[in-house]
């Protein structure tokens, strides 16, 4: 019985291996050939507009570009397993290196509003369906319309406009103030971590101020989503038959509620939350562009309109490798909690 459930789990190990590889060969797929029929002519845009047709040439056969279509593709393969991303246009350096320098304060803010939509959203979709059709469950549904109505960009500026500006209540754009750069050593890339790692609390506050609004509002966003899922998740546990035979019971509310009808519905909510976050770090382009964070973002932004393929390429395969990630690890979590989908 136990080299039965060990071979199981050893076929099952190898499948979750080669779903893996296959798909992000075909991420690799999807960035290589957007790179090919995108507008931007990626030796123009090395040599510049006035290179003479000999260097024109001479850059596009040193680029590769000159050999076929699936050389180039398996190259690319080559070159990405290998960890070579290319090299910059806009920074002159490595692709991989700028990554590993911005991704780190995406993120830190992109984790910081996933906690905040999950603490906050949770909770509200469960209130929302308990008090189905009274005001709280319809100001909640109006709440969380908002967060799929209102463009992040608009309420980037209108909270810079009002918190900043006008209350003075948190830290303008950047990451940190000018005087409180460069203090800190770099371990984590994760400001918060690397400057309670050394105890300098001036930097830790001050990071946290910058933090508070951007990461507020795509935690918003994010509690808007989790909050209208976690709702409709519940108001079908709550109209099964055995919440109602709980009820009848004697059972007290709260634990008919959160004992009984949140417990199945925990399993759903890991690929709302698993989706949820991949979303923000993918999403956070307009907040980063609004409020001058050095993420991932903001880098992929300045990468496109300097036609710098590389750069893009780069970025939008980390991306995309971390919405594989995060759906793995949700679909181990899924495992965990729910024995029958072993």
């Amino acid at each position: 019985m136990n080299l039965r459930r060990i071979g199981g789990s050893i076929r099952g190990l190898g499948g979750f291996a080669v779903v893996t590889a296959l798909t992000f060969l075909g991420l690799l797929a999807v960035t290589f050939f957007i790179g090919r029929v995108v507008p931007i002519d990626p030796v123009l845009a090395v040599v510049g507009d006035r290179a003479t047709q000999a260097q024109y040439d001479a850059a596009r056969v040193a680029m590769g570009l000159d050999r076929p279509l699936v050389v180039q593709f398996f190259s690319y393969v080559g070159e990405v397993l290998r960890g070579d991303l290319g090299q910059s246009i806009t920074t002159n350096r490595p692709v991989a290196e700028d990554l590993a320098r911005v991704f780190p304060a995406t993120l830190e803010m992109a984790t910081l509003g996933i906690l905040i939509g999950v603490l906050l959203g949770v909770p509200t979709g469960v209130w929302a369906a308990s008090h189905q059709g009274s005001w709280i469950d319809q100001v909640i549904r109006v709440f969380a319309l908002m967060g799929y109505s209102v463009p992040a960009f608009w309420l980037g500026l209108v909270g810079l406009a009002v918190f900043y500006a006008g209350l003075g209540w948190v830290a303008g754009p950047g990451r940190l103030d000018i005087f409180y750069e460069g203090l800190v050593p770099t371990r984590t890339g994760l400001m918060l971590v690397d400057s309670a790692l050394v105890g300098d609390w001036q930097v830790f506050f001050n990071a946290l101020d910058h933090l508070a609004l951007p990461a507020t509002i795509l935690g918003f966003f994010s509690l808007a989503y989790i909050a209208r899922m976690t709702r409709s998740f519940m108001l079908d546990q709550l109209g099964q038959e055995y919440i109602t035979t709980a009820r009848v019971k004697g059972v007290p509310e709260w634990r008919v509620i959160w004992g009984h009808a949140f417990k199945p519905i925990r399993v759903p909510l890991i690929t709302v939350i698993g989706l949820s976050y991949a979303g923000l770090l993918e999403g956070s382009v307009m907040i980063e562009t609004v409020f001058s964070w050095p993420g991932i973002g903001n880098y992929l932004t300045q990468a496109l309109l300097n036609a710098d393929m590389n750069a893009v390429l780069g970025a939008t395969l980390v991306i995309g490798s971390v919405f594989i990630l995060i759906n793995k690890i949700s679909d181990v979590l899924y495992r965990v909690l729910d024995p029958r989908s072993r």
